[in-house]
């Protein structure tokens, strides 16, 4: 079974949740703690074995890809100084073994077609992770179990898709995309029969809403070159998804042990400030 060593991040959103932050600042570079939100997603992905981020960006979102650079003048200045702790902390952002990749999307036309923009740089049949960057998903107090590395570990040993889930109340399900499956435990994963997007409390078929972590197989991309547009009139990856399991192939919905934080508001931006902060022992 092929590995899964990609990670697809799409960050060519405009934000608009976060404004008036986000007006010229791209809402992944915000900052969380003591590093931009992307920095938080790239780190999840190389705890979970994945060491090749291919970011679908768009014009005015450099300052993404500036952060994964070099910074030569920066080095030096740090190294001239004795400054070897800060400048440690700037290696510790794109470490040798992490290779960042970044491909434009022309227009937005949805989240799946964000996704198909990397095809070309993936290899033949090869499996892929897509993380949305919106979304923190950090391990609970004292542990270090990466809920996407056992769903790369899902895809190893099986070659099924994973779909990363959480509960949530069901007088909130409309505001996500809800999952038909029987509920797994946390840590575990199950078949699932389809999703639907934003059901009512009385249509949900569950309260496992999708979080924006999937291991997809190859496939999803074929599917995705000829996918009309849905909902919004954009192509959306759910309808790739669901096609896929119309052919006949097992999608599995796994359910995390971790906790989440959506940063792609202002709400759950500060949550997320002010719960990791106090862990890491700032006070706040």
């Amino acid at each position: 079974m092929s590995q899964v060593r990609k990670a697809i991040i799409p960050v060519a959103g405009f934000g608009t949740r976060l404004l008036p932050i986000s007006k010229a600042i791209p809402k992944e570079m915000v900052p969380v703690v003591d590093r931009p939100l992307i920095q938080h997603v790239v780190e999840e992905a190389l705890a979970a074995g994945i060491n090749e981020i291919i970011l679908v960006t768009r014009a005015g979102k450099s300052a993404i890809e500036d952060h994964f650079d070099a910074h030569f003048e920066l080095e030096h200045s740090l190294a001239s100084k004795g400054k070897d702790a800060l400048l440690e902390t700037l290696f510790a952002i794109c470490p040798k073994h992490l290779k960042v990749t970044s491909v434009r999307q022309s227009s937005a036309t949805g989240l799946g077609h964000a996704i198909y923009c990397a095809a070309h740089l993936l290899d033949e049949d090869e499996p892929f992770a897509v993380i949305l960057p919106d979304v923190l998903v950090k391990s609970q107090v004292g542990s270090d179990k990466s809920d996407l590395g056992s769903m790369v570990e899902r895809w190893s040993a099986k070659g099924e898709a994973q779909i990363m889930v959480e509960a949530v109340p069901r007088a909130e399900v409309q505001r996500y995309g809800i999952v038909d499956c029987d509920e797994p435990a946390a840590g575990e994963s199950a078949d699932m029969r389809g999703v639907v997007e934003k059901p009512s409390p009385e249509e949900a078929p569950s309260c496992l809403s999708v979080i924006g972590r999937y291991v997809l197989p190859h496939r999803i991309m074929a599917l995705l070159s000829d996918q009309p547009p849905g909902a919004g009139n954009e192509v959306q990856l759910t309808d790739a998804i669901d096609r896929l399991m119309q052919e006949g192939n097992t999608v599995q919905a796994f359910r995390m042990l971790g906790r989440t934080f959506d940063c792609g508001h202002i709400e759950g931006w500060l949550q997320a400030n002010t719960t990791l902060a106090r862990e890491a022992g700032y006070e706040v």
